[in-house]
């Protein structure tokens, strides 16, 4: 493995940002020197980066902590007998649409990578929950509801998080994976539901926010819908959004970044690149890509302290790193540097 690459796995080993049963705190705070409580989303992230890492590395080591991930996620944060996905356990006040489908596509994930039943159940049941809890009369999916009684939370237009929109697509990725694990094509009309309603909307998606720096944020929002079409990217009309994703997304990055850049938009920019260009949508643009891969591995944390060395930094504001060690910002820049590095047009897996 690349240097980057050894160092952010060995980050996932040895910082603490894994919990001992498993779940994954949502990141390393470098000034308070602390984790924030463990998240769900975050902790099926982590499953899907470690279980990827096993896949390049043959390192036993990240299949056992990538197994107790989807463990902490099959076993203790699935409320069986509600039928919820709490966003966090302590308490568990709310469940997200988009963290139940990036739960989803990790215990599928754990599922491959083991044989074991027990996470193509949970996924299977937490993606049935999807289709029916956070549908709405409107036709598109709430984004959160509040537990227990999964009432619909109120929607805010200006924080993407609380509004449906394109970059939901990503988590409906999940039914299309489900739909091929399962054999149940019934999985499918979910998330074709989702690819429509998205490419008739996305267009307005950014900038969406009259500060400046907020459209920075929604960019990584933004870059989740060009992901979430990686499965169609054959059909024309995903064909077309990606190419015009990607110019829209690296022209607002490139004017905000002076102010404001998050490693992880860095990131998905740079596998969204790499992505099109092997599924034949869109030619790599390498003077682009070589300066995005060389702007993304800056954020890589050097120091003496295993907590955070090794680790990607949140984001830049300044001049300065915010002091977030970030489990998705690490997972998603590892992969896109990996990528870049390695010439061969091999499949990889999206984290």
């Amino acid at each position: 493995m690349s240097p980057h690459l050894s160092r952010a796995g060995a980050w996932f080993l040895r910082s603490g940002i894994q919990e001992a049963n498993g779940g994954v705190a949502r990141y390393y705070r470098t000034d308070v020197e602390r984790n924030l409580a463990v998240s769900t989303e975050i902790t099926g992230y982590a499953a899907s980066a470690l279980f990827w890492l096993h896949s390049v590395s043959g390192d036993a080591r990240y299949r056992e902590c990538a197994l107790a991930a989807a463990r902490y996620l099959a076993s203790t944060a699935w409320d069986a007998a509600a039928q919820a996905m709490p966003f966090e356990l302590d308490p568990p006040e709310f469940t997200y649409f988009f963290d139940c489908g990036i739960i989803v596509r990790a215990l599928l994930a754990a599922w491959r990578a083991s044989g074991s039943g027990e996470f193509l159940s949970a996924a299977a049941a937490l993606g049935r929950a999807m289709a029916r809890d956070f549908a709405s009369h409107d036709g598109d999916y709430h984004p959160v509801l509040a537990l227990p009684e999964k009432a619909p939370a109120e929607r805010d237009a200006l924080r993407w998080s609380r509004s449906s929109g394109c970059y939901q697509l990503k988590a409906a990725m999940a039914w299309w994976e489900l739909a091929e694990a399962t054999g149940d094509a019934a999985f499918r009309a979910p998330y074709e539901s989702v690819l429509a309603f998205s490419l008739r909307t996305y267009g307005s998606f950014l900038p969406g926010h009259p500060d400046r720096l907020k459209v920075m944020d929604r960019l990584h929002a933004f870059l989740y819908f060009l992901e979430g079409m990686l499965p169609r990217a054959a059909d024309p009309r995903c064909g077309a959004a990606i190419c015009d994703g990607i110019r829209r997304a690296a022209q607002h990055l490139h004017e905000i970044a002076p102010d404001f850049a998050r490693s992880d938009v860095y990131a998905q920019l740079l596998r969204m690149r790499l992505f099109a260009d092997r599924a034949g949508v869109a030619p790599l643009d390498r003077d682009a890509a070589a300066q995005e891969a060389a702007d993304l591995a800056a954020f890589q944390a050097v120091s003496d302290d295993p907590r955070i060395d090794g680790g990607f930094y949140f984001g830049r504001a300044g001049g300065r790193w915010l002091p977030y060690a970030n489990p998705v910002s690490t997972a998603f820049a590892m992969q896109a540097l990996a990528m870049w590095q390695d010439a061969r047009p091999a499949h990889v897996e999206l984290i």
